[in-house]
């Protein structure tokens, strides 16, 4: 393998829940995870005091991430999130591959304000997948 390479590093499944601070702290005190970060659509917060769209929960080398749910019974995350995350090497590489067997890519990749770039793919179901590589 050269050092140009794509590589997949690790996965971050991402569920949407219909309460997301419930849901965080179900993990936490039930489950032994610790909530890394609540995101409220423009900063990280650890205590959420509006309404928060985005959390990030870890234990070990584990990360869980999870959406705010649109509305009631909305399953899937929408507008505001990702069905799944994938921690990668290479994005704009992948992105040129993806491109080239006509994937249909949503977002491409973008520096974000949290230290990733990130590539935005539909997938053939209609589930949304991040492909981001650390700055």
């Amino acid at each position: 393998m050269s050092s140009g390479d794509v590589i997949f590093k690790a996965v971050s499944p991402q569920f949407t829940v219909p309460d997301l601070v419930q849901t965080a702290n179900y993990y936490r005190d039930v489950l032994g995870f610790q909530i890394s970060s609540f995101w409220d659509g423009e900063r990280a917060v650890t205590n959420p005091s509006r309404p928060v769209y985005f959390a990030i929960l870890c234990r070990d080398r584990v990360q869980v991430f999870f959406n705010q749910a649109d509305g009631p019974g909305e399953p899937r995350a929408g507008s505001k999130g990702y069905d799944a995350y994938f921690h990668v090497t290479g994005v704009d590489m992948l992105g040129e591959d993806l491109r080239r067997r006509g994937a249909h890519i949503l977002e491409e990749p973008e520096d974000r304000l949290y230290g990733q770039r990130e590539l935005v793919v539909r997938d053939r179901n209609g589930l949304t997948l991040a492909f981001a590589e650390s700055r």
